[in-house]
C-alpha cells in the first residue's frame, strides 16, 4: 500500500473513531470536503500542511497518521520536507522525532498545536529562523532552540537549505 492510501485509511479510521462526519472534519480543519474525500480514498497525496490541519482538528499528533507504515514516512509541504524517524508514546505524552529540510528562501507558518506542545530543533547545516511568529530565533549549524508550539510558529530558511532534527512533544 502506498503512502497516500495508507495515510488516507488512517485518517478515515481516526475520523470514524471520533464519530466525526466527513463534513465536520472538513469544517474543523478548513480542508475542502472533496479534498478530504480524495485523501481518505488514497486518490490524493497529502501535503504536510494538510496533514497538520487534519491531525490538529482530530486532536492527535501528526505522527498518529504516519507511524507504523512499511517504510519511514516522508511528507512534504510548501517549505518543509519531513521524515518521521521515531515516535515514543507514554501515558503522559507523545514525542516525535523528524529529520527535516527547510528549503532555501521559503517559510512555513504552522498553526498552533494542542495546549502544552513544545518543539525543539537541532540545526545540522544552514541557518533557520524558527519559533513563535512574533519572536522567531535564528539558529545556525550545531545550535539548538526550543519554543512553545501551542501558538502559531514559523520555519524559515532565509538563505540556503537547512537540515535539522525536530523533536515535537505533545502532552496527553
Amino acid at each position: 500500500m502506498d503512502l497516500a492510501a495508507s495515510v488516507g485509511l488512517r485518517l478515515r479510521e481516526l475520523r470514524e473513531a471520533r464519530g466525526m462526519s466527513l463534513s465536520e472534519l472538513a469544517r474543523r480543519s478548513k480542508i475542502g470536503k472533496g479534498t478530504l474525500s480524495e485523501l481518505e480514498s488514497g486518490r490524493r497525496n497529502p501535503t504536510l500542511e494538510t496533514l497538520y490541519a487534519l491531525t490538529t482538528a482530530l486532536k492527535v499528533p501528526l505522527s498518529t497518521a504516519l507511524h507504523d507504515l512499511a517504510s519511514p514516512a516522508r511528507i512534504s509541504g510548501h517549505a518543509v520536507d519531513a521524515v518521521l524517524m521515531e515516535r515514543f508514546e507514554v501515558d503522559t505524552s507523545v514525542t516525535e522525532t523528524y529529520r527535516v529540510r527547510i528549503r532555501s528562501g521559503t517559510a512555513q507558518e504552522s498553526a498552533a498545536h494542542s495546549p502544552g506542545t513544545t518543539e525543539h530543533i537541532i540545526v545540522l547545516t544552514g541557518t533557520a529562523r524558527v519559533g513563535g511568529l512574533t519572536d522567531p530565533a535564528l539558529i545556525g549549524p550545531g545550535m539548538h532552540g526550543s519554543w512553545a508550539a501551542d501558538v502559531p510558529h514559523l520555519y524559515q530558511a532565509p538563505e540556503g537549505d537547512v537540515e535539522a532534527l525536530l523533536v515535537v512533544r505533545h502532552p496527553q
